[in-house]
This record gives C-alpha cells, sequence and structure tokens, in this order.
C-alpha cells in the first residue's frame, strides 16, 4: 500500500478498529431460550462457512491495518475441527498481540493446556447459571458439570478468566449475588450482559433487566461495591467488592452505552462483516476473497467499509434494510 493513504482502520468518528471478532462456525451444542429455537437453527453447509485459510488471510491484511487483539467466537467454537491449529497460526501473525476466545465450556477442557502453552490472552466463559437446574432450563441441555470442570481447569491452568453471565428478568436474575460471590477468592472477572431481545427469545417483548438493574441489584447485596478503572475501549463498567479478588463489570449490550468508544469489527462464520452488532452486514468479503482479489485491493476495501461505521448501534439497527426487528440468532452473528 502506498506511504500516503491510510494505513490504519479509522471511521468518520475518529474510533481506530483494532479488535477484530471471529466467528468460525454457526453451529452450538447448547440451546439457550435467548439464542436460538428448542429445534436449533438450520446450520450452513461447510462450502458457506470462511475456511481457516480465508480466515487468516483477511486477519493478516486487517493486521497490517493495525488490529492488534482477536477474538474467537462461534457459536461454539470447538465444534469447528481442527480449532487450535487455527489459533496457533494466528499467534504467528506479525502485529497480532492478544488472542480470546469465548466457548461456553462444554468441549473446551481438554484443550485448555495447549491453550495456555499457545499463550491465549483471556478466555470468556458462557455462564448463566450457577445452578444445575436452573441452567438446564436456560440452555436445554445437562452440560453444567463439564461447564464447571472447564472454569475449574482454567483457574488451574492460570489462564486469565471471564465469565459472561446474559441477565434476563424472571430467569435467573435471583442469581446475581452469587455470581457476584465467585470473585471472592478467586481472581476472575464476572460480567453482568444486559440481554438482548433479538437473540431469539420466546416474549420479543419481555421487560428487560437493564443494566442499571443490575447494578442496583448488585449495591443491594454489596452496599460498599466501588466502581474501578477498566480497560480502554471496553463495553463494560467494571467495579469490584472491597477485599475481594476478583472483579466485576456490567454491560449494557441492550441499551448501548458503550458505543461511543466502540473499536470492533466482526467476521461472521458466513464471511460477512460487520461493523456493528446491530446492522445487518456491511460487506460480503468472503465474495470478494473468492473473486481473487488482491491484497492491496481487499485492504482498500477494508478502509472503505470501516468509513460506513454508523456512530452508534441504534442508528446501525435503524439503518437495516432487511428488517426492521433484528431475527438472527446469535449463533449466526457471532456474539
Amino acid at each position: 500500500m502506498n506511504q500516503d493513504k491510510q494505513t490504519i482502520l479509522t471511521d468518520k468518528w475518529g474510533r481506530q478498529m483494532d479488535y477484530l471478532r471471529i466467528a468460525v462456525t454457526d453451529r452450538c451444542n447448547l440451546r439457550c431460550f435467548y439464542c436460538m429455537p428448542a429445534e436449533g437453527i438450520q446450520y450452513l453447509p461447510k462450502k458457506e462457512l470462511m475456511s481457516y485459510e480465508e480466515i487468516l488471510r483477511v486477519t493478516q491484511n486487517l493486521a497490517e491495518l493495525g488490529v492488534k487483539k482477536i477474538r474467537i467466537t462461534g457459536g461454539e467454537p470447538f465444534l469447528r475441527k481442527d480449532l487450535m491449529q487455527l489459533l496457533r497460526k494466528i499467534t504467528e501473525i506479525d502485529g497480532i498481540t492478544s488472542l480470546n476466545l469465548t466457548t461456553n465450556g462444554v468441549l473446551t477442557y481438554p484443550h485448555l493446556k495447549e491453550l495456555k502453552e499457545i499463550g491465549i490472552d483471556h478466555i470468556n466463559l458462557s455462564l448463566d447459571s450457577l445452578d444445575k437446574q436452573n441452567f438446564f432450563a436456560i440452555t436445554r441441555r445437562d452440560e453444567y458439570n463439564k461447564v464447571m470442570q472447564t472454569l475449574d481447569g482454567l483457574l488451574d491452568h492460570g489462564i486469565k478468566t471471564k465469565i459472561n453471565m446474559v441477565v434476563m428478568n424472571g430467569r435467573n436474575e435471583h442469581e446475581i449475588q452469587a455470581m457476584a460471590k465467585l470473585t471472592k477468592n478467586k481472581n476472575i472477572s464476572v460480567r453482568f450482559i444486559e440481554e438482548m431481545p433479538f437473540n431469539g427469545s420466546d416474549d420479543q417483548n419481555a421487560k428487560i433487566f437493564s443494566a442499571q438493574d443490575i447494578l442496583d441489584e448488585l449495591k443491594h447485596h454489596y452496599p460498599a461495591l466501588q466502581k474501578i478503572a477498566q480497560e480502554p475501549n471496553s463495553p463494560s463498567t467494571a467495579y469490584q467488592i472491597p477485599d475481594y479478588a476478583g472483579s466485576l463489570g456490567i454491560i449494557a449490550a441492550y441499551t448501548r452505552s458503550f458505543c461511543g468508544t466502540c473499536n470492533r469489527i466482526r467476521l461472521t462464520a458466513t464471511g460477512s462483516i460487520k461493523n456493528c452488532l446491530y446492522d445487518e452486514g456491511v460487506l460480503d468479503v468472503k465474495g470478494i476473497l473468492r473473486t481473487g482479489i488482491s491484497d492491496e485491493a481487499l485492504k482498500e476495501t477494508f478502509i472503505q467499509t470501516v468509513q460506513r461505521k454508523e456512530v452508534n448501534g441504534f442508528v446501525a439497527e435503524i439503518n437495516r434494510q432487511k428488517n426492521t426487528q433484528i431475527t438472527e440468532s446469535m449463533s449466526t452473528i457471532g456474539g
């Protein structure tokens, strides 16, 4: 690329995109009611997914434009064959300084040693309940013991761990205190996430247990709760209970109060670039890769694509052309 051209991904609002979330599959081995229907979704044939070679090429080119942090998501990423090979190759790309993974923990435990060896930075464990019966009610699968084995294994291997709990009104908000208590003796971060009602919820009009509701619940049980410094560009507002080893976070995923510092772009399993979780996809990167596009032209396309990023998720949602209401499964979107 010519030196007089832009060489970093900056949108028209002045935000630099240095974080890429990659969904490697749309498949999942849980059936969380807020994410997909009980019978699951119609999964895509393999040829419709991005190949590992295509994922690596996109990552390489975006790294050359300033992307430093990668998060692997799904669906459940460990359902994709040979995932560890992809992770190792990503760690070899110049410019990538942080590789992270989001998993539901069902298939993760056997890979923990290797994940530690390749230098995984953080693992986010999706866990919506600490009660075995309620876990089954939410996920429709009896996999609680495997997930808890993974949580224990993450701590045993010294892998930085964040627990992501989607807080759902009438389903698990009564477990906020128990989840927060995990941070008493464990140096982990527990993050409470607003439910996004387009995730396949049974009731699209159900009252959201908001970020403020979550904070009020935490303060009710822990009046001394303190707000602490948070990571730059983090969607999570960080808190800590005095004398507890770990920390807490609240992510306003639905009320979207963190858009102003967004530094993320998403690559879906089907090869679509999303500038925002709430847009409908702004670039069919899989399609243009398969036309034989050069790396030079690919980078120019990425630069132009990021320029179309909306100022926030509300505008992105309004500007969707296909649907006024978002109905995709989060398994398809990639989190």
